[in-house]
């Protein structure tokens, strides 16, 4: 088959490769129709998550087609159109009874802190990911799920990882009836965040990011207001003189460590086993939001990153709530707003890249060029 190939920082190409194999009685194999770059692929892009290896096919947002079923397999069959979460889970464990999927004990093999996720390193279990024509989907009882008949296949895609995890950044703040909420960040998770806060009650909504194409879709899809940090000293006193010198209610980092990829947080990255990177909208969050606010984290974070801002946040008597999204328990509501109306997920599609191009979408992506905010990936056999 043919899949997009790592073969090191800003080095991939499609490559022929071996088609996925039953492995376990309860693997399927899915051919996929629709895959997404996701903005913490440039971690794994750039070299600065640990463990990535040469030869790993990226890719943890993909819906496809059912083509084959382990012999254990009982909710699924060849032919099912398929919408799959990122987060692979056993669905019995300790964590996943609790709804922790994305910490399931049970999958990932590098006994990280993470779970198991698709196409995202040997550190979160060295699964191939999906942007390829076919990707092994492990316990396929209990993640994928039959993509609704009303469902658009490119709607479906953004479910399975960039509007869940945008919707339960929002939910992760607590956003309270009328509270002011600031979003780091203006990529597709952010966007959605800022979007999500809506629905649970915020009074004023504000984007920051330091794209204008992004700031617009910002203001025209979340209906935000927006701030450009380049255009300012400090951020954060901007932030303070619009909330009358208090602080927002909820911050919501939708950033997780920078992603810029320079030789320092490569070496970090692949050589000592640490993650690279900067924490900057963490800290600004930590920073803008009032004394006793609340600082929602969704972003992307390896498993050994630290430097933040603890001792403001402790100061501050601030609550911080985080995870890895558990994207199925996301589905039942995100469903009802997408089929009503209110989100129409694939708005946020500006590129639809041939799985062939992979590497020039990479680059477009990466470099933030030709107003790119999320490109989708069609593979050939799609």
């Amino acid at each position: 088959m043919r899949a997009m190939v790592y073969r090191g920082p800003y080095r991939v190409r499609v490559e022929e490769k071996a088609r996925p194999a039953i492995e376990h009685p309860n693997d399927a194999i899915v051919r996929v129709t629709r895959a997404a770059i996701c903005g913490s692929d440039l971690h794994l892009y750039h070299g600065m998550m640990p463990d990535t290896r040469v030869g790993t096919t990226f890719g943890h947002e993909f819906v496809g087609v059912v083509d084959e079923v382990g012999s254990s397999v009982q909710r699924l069959k060849p032919g099912d159109r398929v919408m799959v979460p990122f987060n692979i889970y056993c669905g019995t464990c300790f964590f996943c009874a609790r709804g922790l999927y994305s910490n399931c004990h049970n999958v990932n093999p590098n006994a990280t802190a993470v779970g198991g996720i698709y196409g995202y390193s040997h550190t979160t279990g060295g699964y191939d990911g999906g942007q390829a024509e076919y990707v092994r989907v492990p316990f396929a009882d209990v993640g994928p799920s039959l993509i609704p008949e009303w469902l658009d296949s490119e709607d479906a895609v953004l479910l399975t990882d960039a509007l869940a995890t945008g919707y339960f950044g929002a939910q992760l703040g607590e956003i309270a009836e009328g509270d002011v909420v600031v979003v780091f960040g203006a990529g597709p998770v952010g966007l959605f965040a800022a979007k999500s806060a809506w629905l649970m009650g915020a009074g004023r909504v504000i984007v920051i990011d330091h794209l204008d194409y992004r700031l617009e879709k910002a203001r025209t899809f979340a209906h935000a207001e927006t701030l450009n940090f380049t255009e300012y000293d400090d951020i954060v006193v901007q932030m303070k003189k619009i909330t009358d010198h208090l602080g927002a209610d909820v911050a919501i980092d939708a950033v997780g460590a920078e992603a810029d990829g320079n030789l320092l947080q490569h070496v970090t990255g692949t050589k000592l086993k640490l993650q690279g990177g900067s924490p900057v909208a963490l800290n600004w969050a930590i920073d803008s939001v009032r004394k006793g606010g609340t600082v929602s984290v969704m972003g992307a974070y390896g498993p050994v990153f630290s430097a933040i801002k603890f001792g403001d946040a402790v100061n501050k008597g601030l609550t911080l709530r985080m995870n890895q999204c558990p994207v199925k328990r996301q589905w039942p509501r995100l469903f009802e707003h997408v089929r009503n109306g209110y989100l129409k997920p694939s708005d946020l599609v500006t590129h639809r890249i041939p799985l062939e191009h992979i590497a020039e979408g990479y680059h477009i992506f990466s470099a933030k060029l030709d107003g790119c905010i999320k490109p989708l990936i069609v593979p050939t056999a799609a």
